[in-house]
């Protein structure tokens, strides 16, 4: 399933990083990397919580962490709004606009 890239502005993905701070990671990439289950288990969580994060177990490279990172959000539609250590946090708005529970600021404070 591929999604159109999400594009949020950096007041935005900072706000999000906010709300994420205390969430623990719902996904892990492990050393087979990006298999169908993850990206399955993505898509599920986003459809869930809109808000995730995702810990790369095997990849501590930084620049594994960008191209891992970047087909995760290919394949999910979702935008990754910071990495922190070895775990991403992603982010994609609920199609259905009842279902959604962040609501995006519209211009920073």
């Amino acid at each position: 399933m591929e999604n159109r890239l999400m594009q949020l502005a950096g007041f935005q993905k900072k706000y999000l990083r906010g709300l994420a701070h205390g969430a623990k990671p719902v996904v892990y990439v492990g050393h087979q990397g990006l298999t169908d289950a993850v990206i399955r288990a993505a898509n599920e969580a986003l459809n869930v919580h809109e808000l995730i994060k995702i810990k790369f177990i095997d990849f501590k490279e930084k620049s594994q962490k960008a191209t891992l990172s970047s087909e995760i959000e290919r394949q999910t539609g979702s935008a990754l709004v910071g990495m922190i250590g070895h775990i991403g946090v992603f982010y994609r708005r609920h199609e259905d606009p009842e279902r959604r529970r962040i609501s995006l600021p519209e211009r920073g404070r």
